[in-house]
């Protein structure tokens, strides 16, 4: 008697050049029930204009294989491109699951915007999960770590094989991620990075972005524990806490802020909803100068 064969989710990343961002439509083969993870709402800096050419990108996809859309995952609340799981919840009817920290990232943000409408309490969201939690997705489960240090709202999505870790860990050749946001923390992360990297060695891993490194000619976004474990610059199973601490906390001190992190939070604390429009109909983002 042999065991049967364990089914294993297939994945479909969606690379956006704009701001490096990797999004992923997840479905189990068998029943076709669908996650889309880290969706992007395209944002011109330079005009003020939104744009769901890369959300929409993921729906003819998503209709062309006959998939079902069941949930929309974030990993974190993004500081470097605007959400579409908004969009996507209108269009599909799935609902938007958020770590439960998110509560933390809004009581940090809520008040440097003066976001008077947004009650910190992640109600914006669906659902909110953390350690341990479980969501179905047809024949396959999709499980909850929490991994906090880079933002501590961040988790993990395991689903099979496959390990959605968001911007916790890059690619080998690039390390990972920033902890100089509000509750960020180099320590946690490390904590985080080493729970992941203890995930059987052949588990897919599945990142949040890709920046092209020096020395490698095209983007990336798949790799394994096992070449983490093995190649990660910053966090190889070599590495003690103390270095990394210490590494994560010098190049954190020479990073710029992302970009976009003015207008993404405004509409990531809202769960990619825009801020409320004016008397007159407009939408704008406060840019708080000096503050940041």
């Amino acid at each position: 008697m042999t065991d049967s064969p364990i089914t294993l989710p297939n994945v479909q990343g969606f690379f956006d050049p704009a701001t490096s961002t990797v999004s992923y439509v997840v479905h189990d083969p068998a029943t076709l029930q669908a996650a889309i993870i880290d969706p992007v709402l395209d944002f011109a800096p330079r005009n003020g204009r939104t744009s769901t050419a890369s959300a929409d990108a993921l729906l003819a996809y998503v209709a062309d294989r006959g998939l079902k859309p069941v949930w929309l995952l974030e990993t974190h609340a993004h500081a470097d491109h605007l959400s579409a799981a908004h969009y996507l919840r209108e269009k599909t009817g799935a609902p938007m699951v958020i770590g439960a920290q998110i509560t933390r990232v809004q009581e940090a943000f809520v008040p440097l915007f003066e976001a008077d409408d947004v009650v910190p309490d992640g109600s914006q969201f669906d659902r909110l999960v953390d350690e341990g939690d479980v969501l179905p997705l047809g024949d396959l489960q999709i499980r909850v770590m929490h991994t906090p240090g880079h933002t501590p709202a961040c988790v993990t999505y395991l689903i099979g094989d496959a390990a959605f870790v968001g911007d916790t860990l890059f690619m080998p050749d690039y390390g990972t991620a920033r902890t100089d946001f509000p509750g960020g923390s180099a320590v946690a992360l490390y904590a985080s990075i080493r729970k992941i990297l203890n995930l059987p060695a052949e588990t897919r891993v599945f990142v949040g972005h890709d920046y092209l490194p020096e020395g490698r000619t095209a983007f990336q976004w798949q790799s394994s524990i096992a070449e983490q474990n093995r190649d990660n610059v910053h966090i190889h199973a070599g590495v003690r806490e103390n270095d990394f601490v210490a590494l994560r906390k010098a190049r954190d001190a020479i990073l710029e802020a992302p970009l976009l992190i003015l207008p993404s939070l405004q509409v990531n604390i809202r769960a990619g909803a825009m801020p409320p429009a004016t008397p007159a109909g407009h939408v704008y983002f406060r840019i708080p100068v000096n503050a940041i």
